[in-house]
């Protein structure tokens, strides 16, 4: 019984890590940008949700979507865009090399989106006109960038 089991834990000890190898084929950097993503889509889908009318303009939790938006922008950090986490080169990634070879273009297109954020944080609740045009200037920003930088689905 002893041996079946000393061999059952040798061949854990040897096998196990292999299959956690396996289920982390994401590159962490690519799991993280596509976790800021997120929290944009979901913020910007509040403003423009309250910008087409499809969910009734509130000033508060407006300002409360983009200042989100804000400060994820802020965590925009080059550790989250190594080398070799492009589209091909890690699973589940769609960034383009055009980031990595046009770097200081990726970072003031990252600026642009915090400058468009910042500045719909303080217009977004005033009044429904504010928030669209606010939106407007975060969507520019995103799409631009994703043109850009993100291979197309």
């Amino acid at each position: 019984m002893f041996r079946y089991l000393s061999a059952a834990a040798i061949a854990a000890a040897t096998l196990l890590p292999g299959l956690a190898q396996a289920q982390e084929a994401t590159d962490p950097n690519v799991t993280a940008r596509h976790a800021m993503m997120q929290l944009y889509a979901y913020n910007l889908g509040v403003l423009g949700g309250m910008a087409q009318a499809r969910i009734e303009y509130d000033p508060e939790l407006a300002t409360e979507a983009a200042t989100a938006i804000y400060h994820v922008s802020m965590a925009h950090a080059d550790r989250m865009w190594p080398e070799g986490t492009e589209a091909g080169a890690t699973e589940d990634s769609r960034a383009l090399p055009a980031i990595w070879e046009n770097r200081a273009e990726f970072d003031a297109a990252a600026e642009a989106l915090t400058a468009a954020a910042e500045s719909a944080m303080g217009t977004v609740g005033t009044d429904l006109a504010s928030l669209q045009a606010g939106v407007g200037g975060i969507g520019q920003s995103c799409s631009g960038c994703h043109r850009t930088f993100r291979q197309p689905e």
